[in-house]
């Protein structure tokens, strides 16, 4: 056993242990004063606080040494607090002291205090005998959430080391030397200027207040500290919510998290302010003749449960569908389908999860046997070649883009297949800008090029998969330039990606939305798998196939069966052991066949057969495809209910509109990427005149005489224990501080990765798949009329459709959506950098104004889809993917012409006049 003797006792110390780790363990955090020392930093030993005296025997003098970065060795005799090491402290403090302006810094005790200013108080350093610094220079004020004052700053460097080792933007420097030294914000003279993406780190490291935000959240002016899970992709990070008054006053990052580790990005640490909007809807709301009125909650919900009653009884249960949504918790998402199927009694229940990556569980379904994520974001640092495809990570999944930037940056080679040159791609070793629509193309010579260069796992293959011989003579068999026409990439570069990942021991590949919202997104989905399995990059930590999910509850509102084919748990609903196992738990039957997929529920509202819709937590008017027909059949129903939390495009067609809670109103769980079950608490009291999701879900099915009882979020994930096979350990106060990863055992045992031994399908193989690949129909429109492809995603600094982050100063940053146009097409249309464009689709027009950029290239358009005001998605088609039925938001064929707005037309969108209204 290594040991040394800690103020003369003897104590075990772990190999590579500091002395400041060491003496934590023991003593606690507070024995050794730091103020450069952050835990998710590496040692840097700048301010020299953590001084402890270290001697080779008992009783002699010692060298005075950094904790922080020194490592424990066998037989020191290590000393924390004598008077020369107290002595010291202080002398280092009255130093830094002196780098404040005279009358700028106070020190502060209390609840007030910062960590620099309670050292100060522990200490006993009041004045400073050094002369004081001059004056820095004005704060800078500029940003809406960051507020850096450089009279406050002591040059621990911990923002630098922030911005460099987690974020990886680099934007803080310092600059000059000894008194002149001081930070500077890259080469702009402000954090907008510089490139700051606003995640908030430098201000949750900085031990003063010259890095604090809008919110001053280090001066802990708060009542109690509330921890939860964010609200926004489904990273799943954890936060701790600071509350004043029932009012959120500040959010960090929750450092213990394996989530985030103490990161955070722009929407989850500063965006929270729609919680508090007064545009909150705060009452319900019926139409009566013609118009929304405001109405009681038992007027309202005694109307639903009236009609919904009156529709079944005299159309069948099948004219009743309901929409769930991705924002809610496991718990509300369970209950929704579980009225939906137990109480209406029909199977016409879907949501945005199975919209969005359906692809992703059915392909893998079929590949692997689980359509889940297959390892932890975490094991990134344990791989040694990262693939992504049709994903954005740093915009739209900020914290795991910035660790694959880390790892990048540290020289893990990374691959980056998608049709714009993003962040990511600019710092590749090989980017593949496939043309849209191009991803089994492209893919299929991939694993061509593996073969070809001998660099999959035999044994792999033999020991634990079928149907490998047929995969590959098929692959062979196929002709690499009709591939190369058709992905627009040549097999060379291909190769290059191939050689890369195929040759690395542990290869980890992402994918997103980039290749679900495709004609053939499942199909694609599989040939991913095919990839990890014919390399072996299956069933060990730093590799896997690893979707990563738009919105924060994706995977949990999957896993509780929120879509019209599978039940809790993804049991088919058409056997009937698993009709009998939903009835024993319901205490009703269940229906036995499938029923409608959203895009199926609009098209039996326009012939009548569906009456009424329920919509929980979804502006389908702006987040679904083709704009004009969702109205359409949304004009057509008899009664649309709508759960909101403002009032929407989608809740202003509503018969009744119920106010909902945001997430930080309420209790339960979510599941992320990683499959990963995380409790979410309420930091603050439901506004007044809201109520939970769960809660009017409850309510309801008690009206019409479901004894579910009252809403508690406990209670139902005790019953989703019962139900779905992967939850059956899943205790609310098990679930720790970071939450289990699923399937997890009875005896509350998870699993970080799946396929170990074996994969999920009958006889433990995983099972080679080789889809034929069928071009799109909307790429088959493409020509003289609509020569331009237009894709869509999504920007750092919004969400969606906006709905929360247009609430907040992150319209300060952002406040319109942009066209990215290349310049040779620009110039070919007579289309200015910063002026307007019209794009025109078979299905509508609309008007934005154009960016012109070369990381886009030529032929193809980009835009995203935050401002209800463009309305994007009255151009996305009616094309669906073709198993699963996953709108093709990525293709859309379309023309372009400049565009002058007062001058051409005063409409922003032309065709949305034709559309009906309520």
């Amino acid at each position: 056993m290594n040991s040394a003797l800690l103020n003369g006792t003897e104590q075990a110390f772990e190999p590579g242990e500091t002395l400041y780790q060491w003496v934590s363990r023991h003593l606690g955090e507070r024995e050794i004063p730091v103020l450069c020392n952050d835990p998710a930093l590496k040692p840097f030993g700048a301010c020299r606080l953590c001084l402890v005296e270290v001697a080779q025997e008992a009783g002699q003098p010692g060298r005075l040494l950094a904790a922080c970065h020194t490592p424990v060795m066998a037989g020191q005799h290590v000393s924390t607090r004598n008077d020369r090491i107290q002595r010291m402290r202080r002398q280092i403090l009255e130093l830094l002291l002196s780098q404040f302006p005279a009358g700028r810094q106070q020190p502060a005790a209390g609840e007030n205090a910062t960590p620099f200013q309670q050292l100060l108080q522990e200490y006993g350093v009041h004045q400073t005998p050094y002369p004081r610094a001059a004056e820095p220079g004005e704060a800078e004020n500029s940003h809406p959430y960051i507020r850096f004052d450089p009279a406050e700053c002591i040059h621990c460097y911990r923002c630098v080391r922030a911005c460099d080792e987690i974020q990886g933007e680099f934007i803080l420097a310092m600059a000059g030397r000894g008194s002149l030294s001081h930070i500077i914000q890259g080469a702009g003279e402000t954090f907008s200027a510089a490139g700051c993406v606003s995640c908030g780190r430098c201000v949750q490291t900085c031990p003063t207040n010259a890095l604090s935000d809008r919110y001053r959240s280090k001066t802990r002016q708060y009542d109690r500290q509330v921890r939860t899970v964010c609200t926004y992709c489904g990273v799943g990070c954890n936060l701790e919510v600071k509350v004043r008054d029932q009012r959120v006053v500040a959010i960090s990052g929750a450092e213990d998290a394996a989530a985030n580790r103490g990161h955070t990005c722009l929407k989850g640490r500063y965006a929270f302010e729609f919680a508090h909007s007064p545009e909150r809807l705060r009452t319900p709301l019926m139409r009566q003749d013609g118009q929304l009125q405001p109405c009681s909650w038992d007027q309202a919900l005694d109307t639903i449960a009236e009609k919904f009653s009156q529709i079944r009884e005299q159309h069948g249960a099948d004219a009743i569908a309901g929409i769930s949504s991705a924002r809610c918790t496991n718990e509300e998402n369970y209950l929704m389908q579980k009225f939906m199927r137990a109480v209406v009694g029909t199977n016409n229940i879907d949501g945005c999860a199975r919209v969005c990556h359906a692809p992703t569980a059915w392909g893998m379904q079929q590949t692997l046997g689980t359509g889940a994520a297959t390892n932890s974001v975490d094991e990134i640092t344990q791989a040694d070649c990262l693939m992504i495809i049709g994903a954005n990570p740093t915009s739209a999944h900020p914290v795991t883009g910035a660790k694959i930037k880390q790892a990048v940056l540290k020289g893990v080679p990374l691959i980056v297949i998608d049709p714009i040159r993003t962040r990511l791609a600019a710092l590749a070793a090989v980017h593949l800008a496939v043309k849209p629509g191009g991803n089994i193309p492209l893919l299929t010579m991939f694993i061509h090029s593996l073969l070809q260069q001998e660099l999959i796992d035999p044994d792999f293959i033999r020991e634990r998969t079928e149907g490998f011989d047929q995969f590959a003579e098929a692959i062979r068999a196929r002709s690499i330039p009709t591939l190369e026409q058709l992905a627009d990439v040549s097999y060379a570069q291909v190769s290059e990606a191939a050689r890369l990942y195929g040759s690395a021991q542990n290869a980890m590949m992402f994918h997103g939305l980039g290749v679900t919202e495709h004609y053939q997104g499942s199909r694609t989905v599989m040939l991913l798998a095919d990839i990890a399995m014919m390399t072996g990059n299956l069933g060990r930590p730093g590799v896997g196939v690893n979707p990563l999910r738009g919105q924060n509850n994706v995977q949990g509102a999957a896993d509780m069966g929120v879509q019209p084919h599978q039940g809790a748990g993804y049991l088919d609903v058409t056997l009937e052991q698993n009709q009998q196992r939903y009835n024993e738990h319901y205490g009703l039957p269940v229906p036995a066949q499938p029923g409608l997929k959203i895009p199926q529920m609009f098209g039996a509202a326009r012939t009548g057969s569906l009456k009424a819709l329920w919509i929980m937590g979804e502006d389908i008017l702006q987040t679904d495809p083709n704009t004009c027909e969702v109205r359409t059949a949304l004009s057509c129903l008899d009664l649309l209910v709508v759960q909101e939390l403002f009032m929407t495009e989608t809740c202003a067609m509503a018969d009744i509109v119920l106010p909902a809670s945001s997430f930080l109103e309420k209790n339960g769980t979510f599941t992320n990427s990683d499959r990963r079950i995380q409790k979410v608490n309420a930091a603050i009291e439901p506004l007044a005149g809201t109520r939970p999701d769960g809660d009017i879900i409850c309510d309801i099915m008690g009206r019409m005489g479901y004894p579910q009882g009252e809403y508690d979020a406990d209670s139902v994930l005790q019953e989703i224990s019962g139900v779905v096979p992967f939850f059956a350990g899943v205790r609310r106060d098990q679930l720790g501080t970071s939450g289990k990863q699923w399937p997890v055992k009875p005896d509350g045992s998870d699993t970080p990765i799946l396929h170990r031994e074996k994969f999920s399908l009958a006889g433990g193989r995983g099972r080679f798949i080789l889809p034929e690949y069928e071009t799109s129909p909307e790429l088959g429109r493409v020509g003289d009329s609509y020569p331009y492809i237009l894709t869509t995603g999504r920007i750092l600094e919004h969400y969606n459709c906006g709905s929360m982050t247009r609430r907040t100063p992150n319209l300060e940053l952002v406040d319109h959506d942009v066209l990215l146009v290349n310049p040779a097409d620009a110039h070919k249309e007579g289309i200015a950098d910063g002026g307007f464009a019209e794009i025109c689709s078979a299905n509508g027009v609309t008007h934005i104004q154009v960016k012109l950029t070369s990381d886009i290239r030529p032929g193809i358009l980009y835009t995203t889809f935050h401002f209800p005001e463009i309305a994007i998605n009255h151009l996305t088609s009616n094309v669906f993917e073709q198993t699963t039925m996953t709108p093709e938001y990525k293709v859309v064929a379309v023309n372009i012409r400049p565009f002058e707005p007062g001058r051409d037309t005063p409409a922003v969108v032309t065709n949305a006049a034709a559309c009906p209204v309520r």
